[in-house]
């Protein structure tokens, strides 16, 4: 979590979605892909608060990009889905 002066917040977690399908070969295979999810204010601390690592959520929002230069000046590109609502899902 990141505090800005202005007194706005920031969480950035990673999602993990996984997909199980049966290849070619009829082996079962599982793809597991890793999202960048940032949210602010209130989103932010609802992240903070009840959010654990594993916890089951559904969330809506919009797909964003950015890029910056790294230390040694090579420019970096990011993909991140910007909360705006979050729905805490499963049981505990």
């Amino acid at each position: 979590m990141v505090n800005f002066d202005n007194g706005n917040i920031k969480a950035s977690v990673s999602l993990a979605t996984s997909d199980h399908y049966t290849n070619a070969k009829g082996e079962k295979v599982e793809e597991t892909q890793w999202h960048n999810l940032i949210a602010f204010g209130k989103t932010a601390e609802i992240f903070e608060k009840y959010v654990p690592k594993g916890k089951e959520i559904a969330i809506e929002g919009k797909l964003t990009y950015r890029s910056y230069e790294d230390k040694d000046g090579v420019k970096r590109y990011v993909t991140e889905i910007r909360v705006d609502e979050i729905l805490l899902l499963g049981g505990k």
